[in-house]
C-alpha cells in the first residue's frame, strides 16, 4: 500500500466515525440561525442562540497579549531582551494583522456550535526582485584571458514574512481515527482551489486535477444557481514519516510532497482543536447543545402554546341586537363619551348593561397563560443549570436575593466558565507558540529586529553604542538556539475576556504598596548591617516577580541589584571605627567653634584696651596722679590679656595635635 492509498483508507474512517456527528452540527448550526420553512408560524425561543452570545464574550473578547519569559528567572541580560522581542513581535502581528482574531473568534464559535474549532498556522514570505552582482569566469590558461567583469542577475529577496493563522471550518478538518490527541499521528485540511491557483502552487501538475466540487453562488434572474467549480485539495501532515503531501480524491496520485517544512517541536501547524465536551475514547466532541437539546424543544413547545393564548386573549362578547347602540362600546371613539339608549325603561327592566351584554370569559386564557409562563420560567432555569450559565453571568439578577445568595451563584458560574476560559486560553497560547516557534526558525533577524523595534529597547540603550548590534544579534541568536528550552509562552486565562478597569489599578496600587513597605523596612535593615543588602535586594526581586504588573519594572530592579553587588563590603568594626571617627571630627569642631568664640572675646578686649590707652594718655596730661593710678590698672590688664592669649594658643596647639594623632 503506496502513500496515497494508506491516506485514502484514512479519511474515508474518519468520515464513517464522523459522518453522525457532521450531521448534527448541519442542524445544531440551522438553529442557531434560526433556519425554518417560511411556512412556519409556530413561535419558537432560540435559546440556543441566547446562550452561545452570552459564553462567547465569557471566554474570549479581546485579542490575548502573549507573555515571554525566561524559564528561569536568573540574572540574564541577553535572555531578558531576547524574551522582549520576540514578545514584541509576537504583539506586533497579533496586533496589525487580523487574521489572529477572527481565526480565533471564529473557532470559539465553532466550539459552542458543533463543538470543535480548528487554527492551521502558516510561513508566508513575500519575495522581491533584485540585481544581484557576480562574478564573470575566465579560463586561467588562455594567454588572452582578462580580468572577471561583474554581471548583475536576476535573484530574489525576501521583502517581508508573516505567519499568518487561517480559520480551518469544522467540516474541512480532519485526522486519524484515534483515542486522544495525544496518539493523533496525522491531520489534515481541505483547501479550495480554481484553475489558477493550481498551476500557481503545483505548476504543470495543476492543470491535470479535476474540479471536483461546485459550490453554489447566488441565483440569477432565472432562479438557477451559478456553481464555481474548484478541486478539493487535502493537506495532510504525517507526523511518523515527517512529510506534508497534497492529493486530491478525484486524482490517482500524490500532487506533492516534501519534508518538514516548518520544523515545528510537535510537528503538526494547528494546535490541539478547542473541543466541547470530550471523553478519553473518542475524539469525537459532543456539543453542548445536544446536552440540553430535549429541554429546548420543550421550551418551544411552551412558547408555542403561549404564542397562541396570547392571539385568543381578546375582549369579545355579544349583545341584544336590539341595543343597537351597545356595538360602539369598545370603538376607538368611546372614550370619555356617552352613549345613548333606546326605549331606557324597558332596558332597564331587562338588567341594564349586565343583562343586554355577556362576555367571553378570559378568566381561564388569562391562569393557563400565568402557568405557562412559569413553566417557561422553570424550563429556562434547568437549562441553565445544565450549561453552567447563571444570572449573574447573564447580566441578571432578582431584588428579592440576598447578597449571599448572589455570592454562591457568582462563584458557582465561575466555576463551571473558569474551565471553559482555560481551555481557551490553553488555544490562544498553543497557536502563539506555533508562530514564535516559526519566527524563531524561520524569520530573518532583521525581521525581528524591525518587528519589536530591539534597537530603542531601556535595555539595549544602556549598552555602549558600539557594542549594541552585537547584543542584540546575540538575543537573536540565544532566541533561535534556546527557544524550547531557555523561555516559554503563556496567556492567563483573564488575559482573553474583558476585565475590570478598577481592578487592573487597584493591582497596581497593591504592588506599590507591598513594594513601598518592603523597601522602607529593608533600608532600615541594610542600614543595621550592610552585609545583608544583596539578600533583602534578592528577596525584593522575588515578590516583584510574582506580580504580573511587576514584570514591566523587573529590569530596572536587576539593574540596581547590580550596582549593589559591585560595592564593596564593608567590615563592621571598621564601619565602627570610622563612626567614631565621626563624632570625635564632631566634638572637636564644637570645641574650635567653642575657642573662636573666646579668640573674638580677646579681640574685643583688646580693642577695648587701646581706647582705654588712648583715653590714659589725654587724661594723662590733665592728671598726672589720677592717671599712674590708671596706668597701674592698665598695666594689670594688660598681662591678664598675654596670659589669656597665652593659654588660647596652647589650647590650640593641643586640638591640633588630637586630630592628627
Amino acid at each position: 500500500m503506496n502513500d496515497y492509498q494508506r491516506y485514502r483508507l484514512e479519511i474515508e474512517r474518519y468520515e464513517k466515525k464522523f459522518a453522525s456527528w457532521e450531521r448534527r452540527g448541519e442542524k445544531i448550526i440551522d438553529r442557531y440561525r434560526d433556519e425554518r420553512n417560511e411556512r412556519t408560524t409556530t413561535a419558537k425561543m432560540n435559546i440556543l442562540w441566547s446562550n452561545v452570545q452570552t459564553a462567547m464574550p465569557a471566554v474570549f473578547s479581546r485579542l490575548p497579549k502573549p507573555e515571554v519569559s525566561r524559564r528561569n528567572k536568573d540574572r540574564d541580560p541577553v535572555g531578558r531582551v531576547a524574551s522582549q522581542i520576540l514578545e514584541r513581535a509576537l504583539s506586533y502581528e497579533i496586533e496589525h494583522y487580523p487574521d489572529y482574531g477572527s481565526a480565533m473568534a471564529n473557532a470559539v464559535e465553532d466550539r459552542f456550535l458543533p463543538g470543535r474549532g480548528c487554527v492551521w498556522v502558516r510561513y508566508e514570505p513575500k519575495f522581491k526582485q533584485v540585481e544581484t552582482v557576480s562574478e564573470d569566469t575566465f579560463d586561467e590558461d588562455d594567454p588572452q584571458g582578462e580580468e572577471a567583469d561583474e554581471v548583475e542577475e536576476p535573484g530574489e529577496e525576501i521583502e517581508y514574512e508573516c505567519s499568518p493563522c487561517d480559520y480551518v471550518a469544522w467540516q474541512d478538518f480532519g485526522h486519524a481515527v484515534v483515542r486522544t490527541w495525544e496518539e493523533q499521528w496525522l491531520v489534515w485540511r481541505i483547501v479550495y482551489m480554481d484553475r489558477e491557483q493550481l498551476v500557481e502552487r503545483f505548476g504543470d501538475e495543476g492543470k491535470a486535477i479535476p474540479l471536483d466540487h461546485k459550490e453554489s453562488d447566488e441565483k440569477d434572474k432565472e432562479g438557477k444557481a451559478e456553481t464555481i467549480p474548484q478541486a478539493r485539495i487535502y493537506e495532510l501532515w504525517d507526523k511518523r514519516s515527517e512529510r506534508v503531501a497534497w492529493l486530491s480524491r478525484a486524482h490517482d496520485t500524490l500532487i506533492d510532497q516534501v519534508e518538514d517544512p516548518l520544523k515545528l517541536q510537535n510537528f503538526f501547524p494547528c494546535p490541539k482543536p478547542l473541543y466541547a465536551t470530550m471523553t478519553t475514547g473518542s475524539l469525537v466532541p459532543v456539543p453542548d447543545f445536544s446536552l440540553y437539546q430535549d429541554q429546548a424543544k420543550e421550551l418551544d413547545i411552551i412558547t408555542g402554546r403561549i404564542d397562541k393564548l396570547v392571539r385568543a386573549l381578546r375582549v369579545v362578547g355579544v349583545y341584544d341586537a336590539s341595543a343597537k347602540s351597545l356595538q360602539n362600546l369598545l370603538a376607538d371613539t368611546a372614550d370619555n363619551k356617552m352613549i345613548a339608549v333606546d326605549s331606557w325603561a324597558a332596558f332597564a327592566e331587562k338588567g341594564g348593561l349586565q343583562g343586554a351584554v355577556s362576555w367571553l370569559p378570559i378568566e381561564m386564557v388569562v391562569n393557563t397563560l400565568q402557568a405557562l409562563y412559569m413553566a417557561r420560567d422553570q424550563c429556562k432555569q434547568t437549562i441553565y443549570e445544565i450549561t453552567g450559565i447563571s444570572d449573574i453571568v447573564r447580566g441578571s439578577s432578582d431584588s428579592g436575593e440576598t447578597a449571599t445568595a448572589q455570592s454562591i451563584k457568582s462563584r458557582y458560574a465561575n466555576i463551571r466558565m473558569k474551565r471553559m476560559q482555560e481551555d481557551v486560553a490553553r488555544f490562544a497560547a498553543d497557536l502563539i507558540r506555533t508562530k514564535a516557534e516559526i519566527m524563531c526558525e524561520l524569520y530573518q533577524p532583521q525581521t525581528l529586529v524591525m518587528y519589536s523595534d530591539a534597537m530603542n529597547m531601556s535595555e539595549v540603550q544602556k549598552v555602549p553604542e558600539e557594542q549594541r548590534e552585537q547584543f542584540v544579534m546575540q538575543a537573536l541568536e540565544l532566541l533561535r538556539d534556546q527557544y524550547t528550552r531557555g523561555f516559554r509562552i503563556q496567556i492567563s486565562s483573564d488575559a482573553l475576556v474583558e476585565i475590570d478597569q478598577q481592578q487592573e489599578k487597584q493591582d497596581r496600587l497593591d504592588f506599590l504598596a507591598a513594594a513601598g513597605q518592603y523597601i522602607k523596612q529593608a533600608a532600615e535593615a541594610a542600614q543595621a548591617a550592610p552585609q545583608m543588602a544583596p539578600l533583602l535586594m534578592d528577596l525584593l526581586q522575588f515578590g516583584v516577580r510574582g506580580f504580573k504588573v511587576g514584570a514591566e519594572v523587573e529590569g530596572a530592579f536587576d539593574e540596581v541589584a547590580e550596582q549593589m553587588r559591585q560595592q564593596p563590603a564593608q567590615d563592621p568594626r571598621m564601619q565602627q571605627m570610622q563612626q567614631e571617627v565621626e563624632q570625635q571630627q564632631q566634638m572637636m569642631q564644637q570645641e574650635g567653634q567653642r575657642l573662636q568664640q573666646e579668640g573674638q572675646q580677646v579681640e574685643q578686649g583688646k580693642q577695648a584696651f587701646m581706647q582705654e590707652r588712648n583715653g590714659f594718655e589725654v587724661e594723662k596730661i590733665r592728671a598726672g596722679s589720677e592717671l599712674e593710678k590708671k596706668a597701674a590698672d592698665l598695666a594689670i590688664k594688660e598681662i591678664d590679656l598675654r596670659y589669656r592669649e597665652q593659654r588660647l594658643q596652647e589650647m590650640s596647639r593641643d586640638m591640633t595635635r588630637e586630630i592628627v594623632e
